[in-house]
């Protein structure tokens, strides 16, 4: 099974995201201090891996600028332990380019790298509010009925040469069908990613796969298969699926990621106040279970980490 040697659980927590809108929760974080508190707050619950995205502290667009992401990353590393994790996903209205500048900028100790191109379907959210705080959040999320997030074989294969040989920085595996699975494959059988490698199983976005219990075991199944011991398994769902499946993957021995960035709910129809909110529940039902949660350092060993001193930030 590919689970931590150890036999403890990461709890790993996306702050923001680049999905939610500010209309849409008052506990989204969207200024660098609101980012670096959540951030450290959540560390302080148990997140052993804080998943960043950085958005424009004027009206929470999200943003790719590395001088933003530098008001917030330092704090980060001087209040807590926890593995900083960069995104290379942005946004889908951001380049290539845009997406690596923070991260080739910070050589963080992982960044999350989204295994393939896809349809990414955010549209349905804007049907529940009809005021909004800022003009730039309804026609985001509308218009993303022709959005096509872009990540081709000569992409991935970009970034795992500058970030992850030139850096050594490792990665977040974000797989959000079956095919990004044999997509991950083939860059393991390039030896391009080496075990033990970081697989993030998404469920629930529109154009990626569903939050369903048998896809779940399909893709838990479908990674043995490809990856036997090499890989370490986590997963997240979207919306009112994220504590369900985060539990259920922790049944099966995986890992699991929460945070506002997947869901702004604590509890049906209950906004959460805070990503350290998720990361309490989370943590309470694993302990519960009998699973002993991994620290920081515990983390950076299941995942061959490069050590938090060995970052540019």
């Amino acid at each position: 099974m590919a689970t931590a040697k150890s036999g403890k659980v990461i709890i790993s927590c996306a702050i923001t995201g680049s999905i939610h809108t500010p209309t849409m929760s008052d506990a989204l974080p969207i200024t660098p201090d609101e980012i670096a508190t959540q951030a450290i707050e959540a560390a302080e619950a148990g997140a052993a891996i804080l998943h960043l995205h950085a958005r424009d502290p004027k009206d929470g667009r999200p943003t790719p600028d590395p001088a933003v992401y530098m008001r917030f990353l330092p704090r980060i590393k001087q209040a807590t332990d926890a593995v900083v994790n960069i995104t290379t996903g942005g946004s889908v209205h951001m380049s290539l380019e845009e997406r690596l500048a923070a991260p080739l900028l910070a050589k963080p100790e992982m960044c999350s790298l989204n295994m393939g191109t896809m349809n990414f379907g955010i549209f349905p959210l804007a049907d529940h509010y009809t005021s909004w705080k800022h003009d730039w959040e309804q026609p985001y999320l509308r218009g993303s009925d022709d959005f096509i997030f872009r990540n081709t074989f000569r992409d991935i294969e970009r970034i795992l040469k500058t970030l992850g040989e030139e850096h050594g920085t490792r990665f977040e595996h974000e797989c959000y069908d079956i095919g990004h699975l044999y997509n991950l494959a083939h860059f393991v059988d390039k030896k391009l990613v080496k075990p033990p490698f970081f697989v993030q199983s998404i469920f629930g976005i529109l154009g990626g796969i569903g939050a369903e219990p048998q896809n779940l075991m399909f893709m838990k199944e479908t990674a043995d298969r490809l990856f036997g011991d090499g890989y370490r398994w986590s997963v997240l769902a979207a919306g009112r699926f994220q504590m369900p499946f985060a539990t259920h993957a922790a049944t099966m021995g995986g890992n699991v990621r929460v945070g506002l960035e997947d869901s702004l709910f604590i509890g049906r129809g209950q906004l959460a106040v805070s990503n350290a909110q998720q990361v309490s529940k989370i943590r309470r039902i694993l302990e519960e279970l009998g699973h002993t949660i991994a620290t920081p350092g515990e983390a950076r060993d299941i995942l061959a980490l490069k050590g938090g001193d060995q970052v540019a930030f």
